[in-house]
This record gives structure tokens, C-alpha cells and sequence, in this order.
């Protein structure tokens, strides 16, 4: 499960990759985490909003049991009718430029790792989008990011990662015109020869902490500090 990423990128940056105007409250997230607002652009839209990642404000009342949803296996798209149902009319793109995962290296401890294109450039993960309306009319609107089993190459560090877009996928993916199956062909991983991913400090563990100093190479340590050689 992806629970961590990065989206450090200038406001200019963002706008030169996407073509899209980014508000001026945007500002860089280092540990970017489940329930907070973040940059999304959104089918049929040309914009950028902030949606909730995978949960809902406290004063939701309709729970339902996707509100929880921070991840989705692209496996599993075809085996749900709400999948599909997203799949037609509620894709997203997740603005992004980083992302982290853990890696085991006893039955008790993990190590943090980072991982970004080896250009540093920001990129896209595709997801969903979906809508909550309590019973006063309120709403909320959360998103979840699409995963795929990791290339054989990062199998060392991570079991599954996040869908990774370039431009001209983003267009296909965006594109109202695009098939189910032209989609679906989309969700490819990545392979460890275009990626570059380094151990960061355990730091990252803390979602109060967000600061540039997480996406910065650290020696390898668990998330008890203890420093580890299976690196």
C-alpha cells in the first residue's frame, strides 16, 4: 500500500508540465498523507483542485466504506461495478513528484525509502475521484491512487507501487474518447532503470512532520532509529 508522497514542485513547474493554473495557496508537500487536501486535475476539467486522499472530514455522516479507500489495485478495477463505474466518468490525476514505500527487513522492522524519476521531474499517478453529502447538503470530495504489483526490479524494496504517468499517457487517460481496455493497457509499472529511490529518514513516519529535509538521502535506519545493513 502507497500511504506517502511527495509534491514538491514549484507552482511554475506544475504549470509547465500540466498547462494548468495552480492557486496560490498551493504550497509544497514532503510527506504528503491520507486525509489531507491535495492537488488533483480532473476529468473534463482543466483546472486543479484539492481533494481530500482517501478519507473524509470527521463531520462527514454518510460513511461509506470507499471514504476509507486510499489505494486501488489496477487488478481489481474489472472486478468491481464501482471500479468500472469510476473507470467511465471519475478518473483523476494525482500531481506528484515523488513517493515513498517500506521496506521490510525483519518480521518488526521497516526502512523508508523514496522514489522518483531519476530526472526529478514531476509526474502524474492516475486515480479516482468521489463525492460525500452529509445530510445538511455538505459535501466533501476525496481521491484514491492507483497501484500495480512492482517491476521485478524494485521487488527488493517494494512489493507494489503507484501507476506512473507521463504526458502522453495522461492524455489518453484523460481523453473522454479512451476505451476501457485503452485504459486498463495503461497500468504499467515502472521498471527500477527509470526510477531512482534512496533510504530516507524514518522522520517520514510522522505525518506532522513535512519538511524538505524528508526527501533528502539518509542512511538506511528502521522506524525504530536503528540503523540497518540490509540496504
Amino acid at each position: 500500500m502507497i500511504e506517502r508522497y511527495s509534491i514538491t514542485s514549484t507552482p511554475q513547474q506544475l504549470t509547465e508540465r500540466f498547462s494548468v493554473d495552480i492557486p496560490e495557496f498551493y504550497k509544497p508537500r514532503y510527506n504528503a498523507a491520507p486525509g489531507q487536501l491535495l492537488p488533483v486535475i480532473l476529468l473534463y476539467s482543466k483546472g486543479v483542485s484539492f481533494f481530500y486522499w482517501g478519507e473524509s472530514p470527521k463531520w462527514i455522516k454518510d460513511k461509506s466504506i470507499s471514504e476509507k479507500w486510499i489505494n486501488v489495485r489496477a487488478e481489481q478495477i474489472n472486478e468491481k461495478p464501482i471500479f468500472q463505474k469510476s473507470l467511465k466518468k471519475q478518473r483523476c490525476l494525482i500531481l506528484c513528484d515523488g513517493f515513498y514505500v517500506w521496506k521490510r527487513v525483519s518480521k518488526k522492522s521497516l526502512v523508508p525509502y523514496r522514489l522518483a524519476l531519476k530526472s526529478r521531474a514531476p509526474f502524474s499517478i492516475p486515480g479516482f475521484w468521489e463525492e460525500y453529502e452529509d445530510e445538511n447538503g455538505e459535501s466533501a470530495h476525496t481521491f484514491t491512487l492507483i497501484t500495480i504489483r512492482a517491476h521485478q526490479s524494485l521487488q527488493p524494496i517494494a512489493e507494489r507501487i503507484p501507476v506512473l504517468f507521463n504526458l502522453e499517457k495522461e492524455k489518453r487517460w484523460m481523453d473522454a474518447n479512451s476505451t476501457e481496455q485503452e485504459l486498463l493497457s495503461l497500468m504499467q509499472s515502472e521498471t527500477a532503470e527509470q526510477l531512482d529511490y534512496y533510504s530516507v529518514e524514518p522522520r517520514i513516519n510522522s505525518i506532522a512532520i513535512d519538511d524538505k529535509s524528508l526527501i533528502l538521502p539518509a542512511p538506511p535506519a528502521d522506524q525504530f532509529g536503528n540503523l540497518t545493513l540490509f540496504d
